[in-house]
């Protein structure tokens, strides 16, 4: 329930939220480990000092013999000094004092020691000493007061601090995090604003060239990209439109013709007709439902090795049409990869375009160079202008209208090309021809 809670929660909130928690732990840790290091500090000059004064001690007792009593007060027993010492004999007896305690010192090191009449712990470090074949045992005790308020004095700063420190880090994020979102909370404003009828709006990009600007870039982007197939689609559609009604019209015509006037149209006539239109009707419906399976991702592609050289001798010989030569002698082995019916229907569609534009030649040629399997369809026909080379594959594009439509061209037969050509990983180009019409090359894997 939490985790759902946490990912529900806004991008503002959770930056927050991580930033709090991390200044957190990082500020617990360093003030943990700053009060550490004053206090072992402060306590590591203390026991140096008593280290020092024990040391000292020692050597005067062995050297000099037990140092001189020191002299009483009448507050020695009540208030013991910053630093005490005392000299004890191998029976536990104190022999010499700094001055009078209630309890003797230890004759061992001790880190933490409550002197009788202190308000604070003491450190106790010893030393062994001889002086006349006698073992002494020199103990020094320095208090712990400076460190124990030095410590003090350093939490009370911290317990302050910290949470001022990590509130104010709490709300630098949220102010920092506000004002770096607010170009995607009004990205998101303006991108809700648009709709499939305003897809020519456009977000603001911001000034600055950081992921923001690079992520309003992006959406106008994909708003040009749904704007240009909204574009393409819309004019699809009208065209497709077009094209169908011209068909529809001709063959209600006919039945229009034959009814108003039996007999006015032979039988064969007006079969004929109607058979041609139908046809013409048939092939054009079935190139638009190939390039809306296109537009769709879905044309399909069978994996198999397909010779395209048969493809190409087999539609070349079937290419018909009055004083019209196909040359097919260049027609070589060439074997791709990819499916055999959209194979076939390219190899058609440039073949027939050749066929419908070309004076008296078309050749066809096939040759495999590597790893490329190349085919040239070339006719000696008016060819096409540089121009115009760069719509020729565009849906529904004719650059002789005209004719197109006497020859039953519908303008998509090149637009089928290149999309089986990209659908195959190949390139299509157009050039013009040494026979002086166009020259349309091919180029796919090879096998």
């Amino acid at each position: 329930m939490a985790e759902r809670r946490w990912s529900r929660a806004s991008v503002r909130v959770r930056t927050t939220a991580a930033a709090v928690l991390v200044v957190t732990v990082a500020l617990l840790l360093g003030g943990a480990a700053l009060v550490v290091l004053v206090r072992d500090s402060m306590r590591d000059g203390l026991e140096s000092t008593a280290e020092q004064q024990a040391t000292d001690l020692a050597a005067q007792i062995e050297s000099s013999g037990l140092p001189a009593p020191a002299p009483l007060d009448d507050d020695d027993a009540d208030e013991p000094e910053e630093l005490v010492w005392q000299v004890t004999d191998a029976a536990g007896e104190v022999v010499r004092a700094s001055q009078p305690l209630a309890r003797p010192l230890p004759t061992e090191d001790a880190d933490r020691l409550e002197v009788a009449g202190a308000d604070h712990a003491y450190l106790v470090v010893t030393e062994d000493a001889t002086s006349g074949g006698q073992p002494y045992v020199v103990s020094v005790a320095v208090s712990l007061e400076d460190v124990d308020e030095s410590t003090t004095a350093l939490l009370l700063p911290l317990a302050v601090g910290l949470p001022v420190l990590v509130l104010l880090v709490g709300a630098t994020t949220w102010v920092a995090t506000t004002r770096a979102l607010a170009p995607v909370e009004r990205i998101r404003r303006e991108a809700e604003q648009i709709t499939g009828d305003r897809l020519d709006r456009r977000v603001s990009e911001p000034p600055a060239r950081d992921e923001i600007h690079r992520l309003a870039r992006t959406v106008n982007q994909m708003l040009g990209r749904l704007q240009d197939s909204r574009d393409r689609q819309r004019q699809f559609v009208s065209d497709a439109s077009h094209e169908l009604r011209s068909p529809l019209a001709s063959i209600r015509q006919t039945a229009e013709v034959a009814r108003a006037h039996p007999g006015a149209l032979p039988e064969d006539e007006l079969a004929d007709a109607v058979l041609e239109e139908s046809v013409r009707m048939q092939r054009l419906v079935e190139q638009l439902l190939l390039l809306a399976r296109a537009d769709e991702g879905a044309v399909a592609r069978t994996d198999q090795d397909v010779d395209l050289d048969d493809l190409a001798l087999t539609v070349a010989r079937a290419a018909r049409r009055p004083d019209l030569r196909v040359d097919s002698s260049a027609i070589g082995p060439g074997r791709v990869r990819g499916d055999r019916v959209s194979l076939a229907q390219l190899v058609q569609n440039l073949v027939d375009n050749a066929v419908r534009h070309a004076d008296e030649v078309v050749a066809v040629t096939v040759r495999q160079d590597g790893g490329t399997v190349e085919l040239v369809v070339e006719d000696d026909g008016p060819g096409i202008a540089a121009e115009d080379r760069g719509r020729v594959f565009d849906r529904f594009v004719r650059l002789d209208e005209a004719r197109a439509r006497d020859a039953g061209g519908s303008g998509l037969g090149l637009a089928i090309v290149r999309e089986v050509v990209t659908a195959h990983g190949g390139t299509v180009d157009v050039a013009t021809s040494p026979l002086g019409g166009a020259r349309f090359v091919v180029r796919l894997p090879a096998t």
